[in-house]
């Protein structure tokens, strides 16, 4: 199952991680002073990108 890990990093700042079904991190957070604006991060994200566009930003190789 899918999910979100929010944590407190050395700094004292609260991230969070998303983890896959397998356990294998997918991408983490920034840093965030309040453990209250990483939880309004994750229900953001969860809320808008259902419909996200994938942009490739990387050069084509010919």
């Amino acid at each position: 199952m899918y999910k979100f890990e929010v944590y407190k990093d050395k700094s004292g700042e609260f991230r969070f991680r998303f983890k896959a079904s397998n356990g294998e991190t997918m991408f983490l957070s920034e840093g965030y002073k309040a453990k209250a604006s990483a939880i309004s991060a994750i229900e953001s994200i969860k809320k808008n990108t259902p419909g996200a566009d994938i942009v490739d930003q990387t050069k084509a190789e010919a």
